[in-house]
């Protein structure tokens, strides 16, 4: 099976299906450092990474940014001093699509690219 960072995401649409709780727990297994949690309702996959200064972490949440684009899947980026917070989740799904963990494995690369 291709690893995660190497898949694309798939067009979602509006009501497109969730992962269920068997697959969410087998990708997360695949994502030591993630989280599932739920915010207003909807679960979402969170991370946060840690960064020596300000300038760092900003470089990275710009990286996010970028493969959001290239994947056209947003992410919630919280830019601080030090740490960056990613929380990915498939607004059509209202929750976790396969999608969130393919982008999910894609940030964690782009720290081990460095």
């Amino acid at each position: 099976m291709t690893e995660l960072h190497q898949q694309k995401c798939e067009a979602c649409h509006s009501g497109a299906p969730k992962v269920t709780e068997n697959e969410k727990i087998a990708l997360l297994a695949t994502l030591p450092d993630w989280q599932a949690v739920e915010v207003d309702g909807v679960e979402q996959l969170e991370r946060q990474y840690t960064f020596k200064n300000f300038k760092l972490a900003w470089a990275f949440t710009d990286q996010v940014a970028a493969l959001a684009e290239e994947e056209f899947h947003h992410p919630e980026i919280t830019l601080e001093w030090g740490k960056v917070k990613v929380r990915w989740w498939s607004h059509a799904a209202k929750g976790l699509h396969k999608n969130d963990f393919i982008c999910a494995a894609k940030t964690d690369q782009l720290l081990s690219s460095e």
